[in-house]
């Protein structure tokens, strides 16, 4: 495998990493998902979802995907034809997730299948160094270890530029992100390490593992400060779509957070979902949305306050 080898992504945030390292061109195929840097789009997709985030409701999604799950599908389908005709060296996929994107196991079969020389390779990140090293280990295997270490400086000095902000706070308010809506889903992986790097309590969740099923009742008992609404997947205008029928958790109305006004939906599919280098750029926004009276208030772009009318919750 020379220097420059083919490269298809599996993951959109492999994808973004590819790019971030320069590797643009050396990209032959990719995912329905993939779509930042925009320049990516018009190349060859190898994957398709089941499950439709436009059309179904977020409980209607979730009971498809467990559906598919315990029946041990996949949501996703491979374009194996595809595959073999694009002849890559390098298939980045992963193993973490079944939600996230196609399945090790599923690729793993499908070059065998396809007779591909490929080396497979799976990037199983649980929080931010996780994601560095990710990184790294992708230059590595397409032979420019360089630019993978100038990025991964970067976004540690980004990070530690938020650390020198935070001398600045006094609190942390308890901050509750939502990776799902109905049923709600505590935060998991790197997420709760973004609400720390910003200035928020960062207790509401499970950092370095799987995100995982919450309840009205926890939820009331945490009493979140600030709430912010990233469901996996999503971009702020899918989350405000979603909400015109989710039902959120009995007492929502509530929470300290929807009586002060300060529940925000974010572009989880940009900056929280992705285990790519826009996961600082994600710890960067919460910075504002969790202390706006000391950074200012993030864009519209950044984040978008969602008004209480907006959020309907279980009966009681």
């Amino acid at each position: 495998m020379g220097t420059r080898p083919r490269i298809v992504s599996l993951l959109p945030s492999a994808t973004e990493i590819v790019c971030a390292l320069g590797l643009e061109e050396s990209l032959v195929g990719v995912t329905h998902e993939c779509d930042f840097p925009p320049s990516v789009l018009g190349k060859p997709v190898l994957t398709a979802s089941r499950v439709s985030h436009a059309e179904m409701s977020s409980a209607e999604i979730d009971h498809a995907v467990r559906s598919q799950l315990d029946g041990h599908g996949s949501i996703y389908n491979l374009d194996e034809k595809l595959l073999a005709e694009l002849k890559p060296d390098l298939v980045i996929t992963q193993e973490l997730c079944e939600v996230c994107a196609v399945s090790y196991k599923t690729v793993l079969q499908a070059a065998r299948l396809v007779e591909s020389d490929a080396r497979v390779v799976s990037l199983e990140p649980n929080n931010i160094q996780d994601i560095f090293a990710n990184i790294r280990t992708v230059g590595e295997l397409a032979g420019v270890p360089a630019a993978a270490d100038a990025v991964v400086r970067d976004l540690t000095v980004q990070l530690d530029a938020l650390a020198v902000l935070l001398t600045e706070v006094g609190t942390r308010p308890r901050t509750l992100v939502l990776e799902w809506l109905e049923p709600p889903f505590a935060p998991g992986h790197w997420v709760p390490e973004q609400v720390a790097f910003a200035g928020g309590d960062a207790r509401f969740g499970n950092a370095s593992g799987k995100s995982r099923p919450t309840t009205a009742e926890e939820i009331q008992a945490y009493a979140p400060e600030v709430v912010v609404l990233a469901p996996c997947g999503y971009y702020k205008e899918d989350t405000l779509r979603a909400l015109e029928r989710a039902r959120l958790p009995r007492g929502w109305g509530e929470l300290p957070a929807v009586r002060s006004g300060q529940v925000w939906a974010v572009d989880a599919t940009s900056y929280f979902s992705r285990p790519g280098p826009r996961v600082v750029e994600g710890a960067e926004i919460l910075l504002k949305v969790i202390h706006p009276e000391i950074f200012g208030e993030p864009s519209e772009a950044q984040a978008v306050r969602v008004p209480a009318a907006a959020m309907l919750a279980e009966e009681s």
